[in-house]
């Protein structure tokens, strides 16, 4: 995508959307002719940080819907991602409902 910028949303924004927005399966594909210019800049919470879908984004939708992600906190979240970061990201929001981090 010649001259574009290319905006990722993390987990964390999948979350408290409550999957509204999905988060990218990043991966790169290099080019062999031309060059390319990549920026990475992350934004994370505070380690004790509580992630969990917004409640105002519950309350719009229609009453069945239900809460799709846990509540967990950030560092409990990110100790799991160290260990799962290149399998898909669905069984580590399973593995966060198990672990009840909060």
């Amino acid at each position: 995508m010649r001259h574009s910028i290319v905006v990722n949303l993390g987990d964390q924004i999948e979350v408290i959307t409550n999957g509204r927005y999905k988060s990218v399966e990043h991966r790169v594909i290099a080019q062999t002719n031309g060059t390319r210019m990549s920026v990475a800049s992350f934004y994370n919470p505070a380690s004790d940080a509580l992630i969990y879908p917004a409640p105002v984004l519950l309350e719009q939708k229609a009453e069945d819907t239900e809460q799709v992600y846990p509540k967990f906190v950030f560092e409990d979240y990110m100790k799991l991602y160290a260990t799962l970061k290149f399998q898909p990201k669905e069984p580590r929001f399973e593995a966060m409902k198990a672990i009840g981090s909060f």
